[in-house]
C-alpha cells in the first residue's frame, strides 16, 4: 500500500511539474518549441550576428527543414524579447461540411512578447505533428512605423519548387539556382511545394486572411545572394492595432497527405454565421459549355427557358440539387439596376426549379457593370436564388471578403471565377464560400489542361482549399469535334477518358461540383453517372490520399458512412495497387468498378468504359488498370 501511494505521489508530481512548463513563464525566456510528438522543434533567437535580429528554424525527425531565417513585424529593427509564454491545446471541432466530419485542433503554442521602438507586440507561434505556424498581434501601432509581415525561408539546397500559376500549367520543379530567373518572369503564388531528397515534402502558405484587414495577399521574392526565399505583404490600414494572417510551413511524408492537412483550417477563424444549416455543399449542372449541343431529338442548347427546363429535369431527376445559370441570363448591369434577357423568362425558370426541388445559382460578371454589393446579394435572395457565382473580382481581398460576408447575410452560396483570393480556411469561417476557381477550370485554358497539368492542380493548387475545376465531360467527343459555341478553339485538344473526368470528381474536393456537360450526355451512360450520383459532395467523413506522384498519378478515397468512393487518374497509363484496408474487419462489401476498357484511348476512343460488380473485404487489393490519361473509380458499401 505504501508503494502505491509513493507511485501515485511521483505520478502527481510529473503531470505537476509537466503542466507547469506549459504555463506562464515570465522569469525565464524560452526559444524552443516542440510539436506534441515531439517530432518537430521551432527554435527561435533574437541574437542573429548580434544585430537583435528575430530568427526562427524548423526541424522534422532530426532533419533541418528551415535553417536559421529572419522573421519581422518590423523592418531593419532591433527586437527584444520581454517574455514566453507556453501553453498546450487539445481539442475538436465539426466543421459544417469539409473532407472530415470532425477535426482534431492539437498543437503546442508559444507566445512571444517583443520589443520594438518601446512598443511591445506579440508573436504566436504554433507546432502541429504536421506543421508550423505563425502570427503576429500589435495592441497600440506607433505613428511612425510602418509593419510588413515578413518571413524567410533558408530551404535545404537540393530543394525543388512548384508553385500555381494562375490559368496555366503550375510552374516547377524549380531549383534553388534557378528560381531568381523564374521570378524575374512571374511572381511565385502560393501554395508553394517544395520537395527535397530523402526529406518530408513541404507547402509554404497563409491561412486566416480573413481575420486580417489591412493585408493583401502575400507576395512571394527570392534574395539572390542570400539563397532565401521570402514572403512578404504590408499593413495597409490607419488603425492602432493588427493582426496578421498565419503564415504555414506544412510538412508530411507523403505528398498527397498536404492536400488533407488541416493546419490551415484550424488555424482560422470559428464559424461566424450562427445558423449554417441552410449551407449545402453539392452537385450543379451548368448550362455554359452546353450552348450549341444538338441532342438526339433534334433539340439545340441555347439561352430559353426550354434549355433550361432540361437541365432542371435531369437535376431532379439524378439527385443533383443546384443548376448553375451563367451570365447569358443578363445583357448589362448598371448601378441598382440589371438589365434581364429577353430570350428567357427567369422567374419561369425560376419557379420551375422550386417545384422539382432544385436550387439556382446565378452567375455575376463585374465586367459588364457595377451593381453595387450591398444590394446585389439580397436582390439575388428575393430572385430566389441559392447561390451566386461571382466573376472577376480579381485578388482584392477587402471587396472579396466583403462579398462573402454579405452573401452569407442574404444566405447565398457564394463561388469565385477567374483568379480569385485564396482565402485558406475561409470554409471554416464563412462556410457559404463554397468554392473558387484557384486553378485552371477545364476548358477555359484548354492549353494548360493536360492530365499532368490536373495532376499537379491536384497536389498544388488544391493545398489552399476547395476549387471549382468543372470536371466531368462525358461527352468528350463532341467537345473535341467543335460542337459547343462555348468549345475550344483548338479540336481535338482535350486528352482524357470518361472514367478521368469521373474520378476528377471526386479527386478535386469541393462544396460545389459543376458539371459541364449536357443533361443528355450524362443521361447516355448513366451507369458511369451513378458514381457522381451516389457521391455525397462535401460531407465527408474522412478522405485520404492513397496514391500520389508529381505529374503521374494520383488516387484518392473519400468516406461517407460506411460508404467509401475511390477516384484515380494515371497520366502515364499503368496500375495502382490499392489495398483496403481501411474497411472494417468483420464486413463484407459490395464493389461496383467504373473502368477504363483494353480498347479505351484518350485521344482515338476517350469513352469506352466498363463497369463490374465483386465483393471484397478489409486487406483485399485492388488492381486498378488505366490508360495513358485514363482514370478509375470504385464505389464501396456493406452488403
Amino acid at each position: 500500500m505504501k508503494s502505491n501511494s509513493s507511485n501515485i505521489i511521483c505520478l502527481l508530481l510529473f503531470v505537476f511539474f509537466t503542466s507547469l512548463s506549459f504555463c506562464s513563464n515570465t522569469d525565464t525566456i524560452v526559444k524552443k518549441l516542440y510539436s506534441p510528438d515531439g517530432n518537430l522543434i521551432i527554435n527561435i533567437d533574437n541574437n542573429e550576428n548580434n544585430e537583435n535580429k528575430l530568427t526562427y528554424s524548423l526541424k522534422v525527425n532530426g532533419q533541418t527543414l528551415i535553417s536559421k531565417s529572419s522573421i519581422s513585424l518590423f523592418q531593419n529593427s532591433n527586437v527584444e524579447i520581454l517574455k514566453t509564454e507556453q501553453v498546450k491545446v487539445n481539442t475538436t471541432w465539426t466543421p459544417v461540411w469539409g473532407q472530415f466530419s470532425e477535426i482534431q485542433n492539437y498543437y503546442n503554442e508559444l507566445k512571444v512578447t517583443l520589443l520594438h521602438n518601446k512598443t511591445p507586440y506579440k508573436l504566436y507561434i504554433r507546432a502541429y505533428n504536421n506543421g508550423a505556424a505563425f502570427r503576429y498581434e500589435i495592441d497600440q501601432i506607433s505613428k511612425n512605423s510602418k509593419p510588413i509581415f515578413s518571413i524567410e525561408y533558408s530551404l535545404p539546397k537540393d530543394s525543388k519548387l512548384y508553385t500555381p500559376a494562375r490559368e496555366g500549367k503550375p510552374k516547377g520543379p524549380l531549383s534553388m539556382q534557378t528560381l531568381f530567373d523564374a521570378l524575374v518572369k512571374q511572381k511565385l503564388v502560393m501554395p508553394i511545394l517544395i520537395e527535397n531528397t530523402e526529406k518530408p515534402f513541404m507547402a509554404l502558405l497563409e491561412s486566416d486572411l480573413a481575420s486580417a484587414p489591412g493585408f493583401e495577399v502575400i507576395d512571394f521574392n527570392f534574395d539572390k545572394k542570400r539563397n532565401k526565399l521570402i514572403a512578404k505583404n504590408e499593413y495597409n490600414l490607419k488603425s492602432n492595432s493588427l493582426i496578421t494572417p498565419w503564415r504555414l510551413i506544412l510538412f508530411e511524408k507523403n505528398i498527397g497527405d498536404l492536400v488533407t492537412n488541416t493546419v490551415p483550417l484550424n488555424v482560422a477563424a470559428p464559424n461566424k454565421i450562427s445558423d449554417p444549416s441552410w449551407i449545402k455543399p453539392g452537385k450543379t449542372l451548368w448550362d455554359w459549355r452546353v450552348h450549341g449541343y444538338n441532342t438526339e431529338d433534334g433539340f439545340t442548347y441555347g439561352i430559353n427557358n426550354e434549355s433550361y427546363y432540361r437541365f432542371i429535369d435531369f437535376a431532379a431527376k439524378n439527385d443533383i440539387e443546384y443548376f448553375l445559370i451563367d451570365d447569358s441570363w443578363y445583357t448589362d448591369v448598371k448601378k441598382g439596376h440589371i438589365e434581364m434577357s429577353e430570350k428567357l423568362d427567369l422567374q419561369k425558370v425560376s419557379d420551375y426549379a422550386k417545384n422539382k426541388g432544385v436550387s439556382l445559382i446565378l452567375y455575376y460578371d463585374r465586367h459588364k457593370g457595377v451593381y453595387g454589393d450591398k444590394k446585389l446579394f439580397s436582390y439575388y435572395s428575393s430572385l430566389g436564388m441559392s447561390g451566386v457565382k461571382y466573376g472577376f473580382m480579381g485578388r482584392n481581398v477587402s471587396f472579396s471578403k466583403e462579398a462573402i460576408r454579405l452573401s452569407a447575410e442574404s444566405k447565398l452560396l457564394i463561388d469565385f471565377h477567374d483568379n480569385p483570393v485564396p482565402f485558406t480556411g475561409m470554409t471554416r469561417t464563412y462556410p457559404n464560400a463554397i468554392a473558387r476557381e484557384y486553378c485552371h477550370a477545364q476548358q477555359d485554358s484548354r492549353r494548360a489542361f493536360t492530365p499532368e497539368a490536373f495532376i499537379r492542380m491536384a497536389l498544388i493548387n488544391a493545398i489552399q482549399g476547395p476549387l471549382d475545376m468543372n470536371n466531368g465531360i462525358f461527352d468528350i467527343t463532341g467537345v473535341n469535334d467543335g460542337n459547343r459555341e462555348k468549345g475550344p478553339k483548338k479540336l481535338n485538344s482535350l486528352i482524357t477518358t470518361v472514367t478521368a473526368e469521373a474520378a476528377r470528381t471526386l479527386i478535386i474536393f469541393s462544396g460545389l461540383i459543376c458539371l459541364p456537360d449536357a443533361p443528355e450526355a450524362y443521361a447516355a451512360k448513366l451507369d458511369l453517372f451513378e458514381f457522381l450520383q451516389k457521391m455525397p459532395v462535401g460531407k465527408w467523413d474522412e478522405s485520404k490520399v492513397l496514391h500520389a506522384k508529381m505529374d503521374e498519378y494520383i488516387s484518392t478515397a473519400r468516406r461517407h458512412g460506411d460508404e467509401w468512393f475511390i477516384g484515380s487518374v494515371h497520366s502515364k497509363g499503368g496500375n495502382l495497387a490499392i489495398s483496403l484496408d481501411f474497411l472494417k474487419e468483420e464486413l463484407n462489401y459490395k464493389i461496383t468498378y467504373y473502368e477504363d476498357t483494353e480498347e479505351t484511348d484518350s485521344s482515338t476512343n476517350p469513352e469506352a468504359y466498363q463497369i463490374r460488380k465483386e465483393t471484397v473485404k478489409k486487406g483485399d487489393v485492388i488492381s486498378a488498370q488505366m490508360v495513358k490519361g485514363g482514370g478509375h473509380c470504385m464505389w464501396i458499401r456493406p452488403e
